[in-house]
């Protein structure tokens, strides 16, 4: 019997965003779940509106498992996690370290296939869509919080809508052009 599962459930206790004020909490789990469905849109349209070449079942695959090794780090705030070079390095380590651990509670069998879903490629184009899409959930949260009153987003909206602007990714242009202004509205003003 194996408890791989057990512990990746879990990821429905770890909190995202621990240091700021949220008027709605956010758990790595439905993190997961929307940097997932990020990761298949700009890899669908990298493929299909700009001719690329993205394994998109391989990034989405990347995308369920990124955050996997939380439930046993659990999340590091961003401004700590990147304050200095030495910290960075080591927590690095240390999330190599829990997703061996991780990948120790599974049947033998299965060990090779899931390693190389939670120990992404980083210089590949499918592990820098699934970045994206990761920045992509931070954005959309922002803009969440903003919408309800929460001016405690306001400089993390700014930090990060500057480096998706940044990034020289026709798919991710096409997704904040042609999706991202929907999330500012109401239900009442989506039209179905």
């Amino acid at each position: 019997m194996s408890n791989f599962y057990a512990f990746l459930d879990r990821m429905k206790y770890i909190r995202r965003w621990c240091i700021m004020r949220s008027v709605r909490d956010e758990n790595i789990l439905e993190h997961t779940g929307q940097v997932a469905l990020f990761t298949h849109a700009l890899c669908e349209i990298e493929n299909t509106v700009f001719g690329g070449n993205v394994n998109v079942e391989r990034a989405v695959l990347y995308a369920l498992y990124h955050e996997s090794s939380e439930v046993i780090t659990g999340d590091l705030p961003t401004p700590v996690k990147y304050s200095n070079g030495a910290i960075e390095s080591s927590f690095h380590a240390l999330e190599d370290q829990a997703v061996e651990r991780l990948s120790s509670l599974l049947p033998e069998a299965l060990r090779n296939a899931f390693s190389s879903v939670m120990n992404p490629d980083k210089d590949s184009k499918e592990y820098l869509f699934m970045k994206c899409a990761d920045k992509l959930s931070a954005y959309v949260k922002c803009l969440e919080e903003l919408r309800s009153g929460n001016r405690e987003f306001s400089k993390a909206k700014e930090t990060i809508e500057a480096e998706l602007n940044g990034k020289n990714i026709p798919a991710l242009a096409y997704f904040m052009k042609e999706f991202i202004p929907e999330f500012q509205l109401t239900l009442d003003e989506l039209n179905v």
